[in-house]
């Protein structure tokens, strides 16, 4: 079983012993510690809950609720939501913050709490660790029974979200619903079942083919969006002649394309397809995070914008868009951020943004993935000793690589020209992560390879 604590909140298996899986008695610890650092903080006791479609989210919801009740909290239960619709809810309700139940792609033996701070966006660094600290000292004062709070359910945010997102200048109804887009869906029988067909109804789309999109958590496949687990869709886009295929995450934030030939439009390229949009029509800057495609800084740079890349993690990406006013950015795992609605990502927004895109440029999506510099990314990794010193391995990878750019803010990236390879420990293992990315396969992998086997001569030599 498995329980990681980390700044943006409790990951972990359902069930085991307690401290080490996502067991009740973690579970209350943790939302204790959360719900005492949102009074201490804001001095607001409203929390906005939502939760995404697992089968465990039933037992999580009511031991969160019961808990936040017994800190005399009231509780604004969205039901089944997504994690961007909760995000727009908190400052909706003027709360102090919320928790969304979600472990987003993990398999379905997995749950965990996301939290918000009082603006809809995931907490810090500092104040991770700060709840963190008040877990393990578990001091908490709960209320006395005049005081403990109340719960309302609000069902009315699926449509709050949706209205944002047709308000927004940049969304272009009448272009979409002209284009009589044929589209295929799907949901992983989470909450995008709910979400996804009523938006794409609000947007004038008529012709939705629905895969997996009853909201009752048994994952038809792996809930990761990567084209190994998307073979079903592309085979059915392709035999209905439809136009697209839309792909989302458990918790909705994450967002993929599939071509009408049934190829991957690629998640790294959601955020580029959108950003290009975006900075045809709206002058300003981007930003993703280190490990995303080189693509981005292209279109941004040639509609005249400044790109800037940060370190990997969404609160990152976020922190680094307020330092340079970008106008739109994201992550390469198909998370689109747009500020103009909300500083968190959504994959709601990223559909209607990018279906009023496709409609405007007039022809099938396969062209316009082509339209985009090609790139491809290499992943690797290399499992080390617990007691390796991976710092001080970097330190001589960097060493190695002087002459190069390079990039220490997430551990170590190195630029070559067009090409890049970026090394970063992992958070929960004793391993390096190895991204490379170039022009062509051959080349990217070439990269790698290069970066591996000087590690392994350094770990020889120490």
């Amino acid at each position: 079983m498995t329980l990681i604590k980390s700044i943006s909140g409790i990951r972990g298996t359902i069930g085991g012993i307690a401290g080490n899986g996502l067991t009740p008695i973690d579970i209350v610890k943790f939302t204790a510690a959360y719900g005492f650092w949102v009074i201490s903080k804001t001095n607001n006791r409203k929390i906005v809950l939502g939760r995404d479609a697992r089968i465990s989210g039933d037992m999580v919801n009511n031991l969160v609720t019961g808990t936040l009740q017994g800190l005399g909290i009231e509780v604004v239960n969205l039901g089944l939501s997504t994690t961007p619709t909760v995000e727009i809810a908190v400052p909706m309700e003027q709360a102090g913050g919320g928790i969304i139940l979600t472990a987003s792609h993990n398999p379905k033996q997995w749950n965990a709490l996301k939290l918000l701070n009082q603006d809809g966006e995931f907490i810090s660094d500092a104040e991770g660790r700060e709840i963190l600290e008040l877990a393990e000292k578990a001091d908490f004062n709960f209320a006395e029974v005049d005081k403990l709070g109340k719960v309302t359910f609000n069902d009315t945010y699926l449509q709050k979200h949706i209205d944002v997102i047709l308000d927004l200048p940049l969304v272009d109804v009448e272009a979409i619903k002209a284009a009589n887009f044929r589209i295929v869906i799907d949901c992983v029988n989470s909450t995008g079942g709910i979400f996804v067909p009523a938006l794409l109804k609000a947007l004038g789309v008529e012709t939705v083919y629905e895969l997996y999109c009853e909201p009752n958590g048994q994952f038809p496949h792996n809930p990761e969006p990567l084209p190994e687990n998307l073979t079903e869709i592309a085979k059915v886009v392709q035999n209905k002649n439809a136009d697209l295929g839309i792909v989302v995450d458990p918790d909705v934030d994450r967002l993929c394309f599939v071509c009408e030939d049934g190829s991957m439009f690629g998640e790294e390229y959601t955020l580029v397809a959108v950003a290009d949009y975006i900075l045809r029509n709206t002058p300003g800057n981007s930003v993703s995070n280190l490990s995303s495609t080189r693509a981005l800084r292209d279109v941004t740079e040639k509609a005249g914008g400044i790109y800037n890349a940060a370190a990997v993690g969404e609160v990152n990406v976020v922190n680094k868009m307020k330092e340079t006013n970008a106008i739109i950015g994201g992550e390469g795992n198909g998370g689109i951020i747009y500020p103009e609605l909300h500083y968190g990502r959504d994959a709601l927004v990223g559909i209607a943004l990018f279906l009023t895109h496709l409609a405007n440029f007039g022809k099938q999506i396969s062209l316009l993935r082509k339209s985009y510099p090609e790139y491809y990314i290499s992943k690797n990794k290399i499992t080390l000793t617990p007691e390796m010193d991976i710092d001080a391995l970097l330190l001589k990878v960097q060493e190695k690589y002087k002459h190069q750019p390079t990039s220490t803010i997430d551990g170590l990236k190195i630029e070559f020209e067009k090409e890049w390879v970026h090394l970063r420990r992992s958070n929960t293992e004793p391993i390096i992560r190895i991204y490379s990315e170039a022009e062509s396969e051959t080349v990217a992998e070439g990269l790698a390879a290069k970066i591996i086997s000087d590690i392994k001569e350094f770990l020889k030599l120490s």
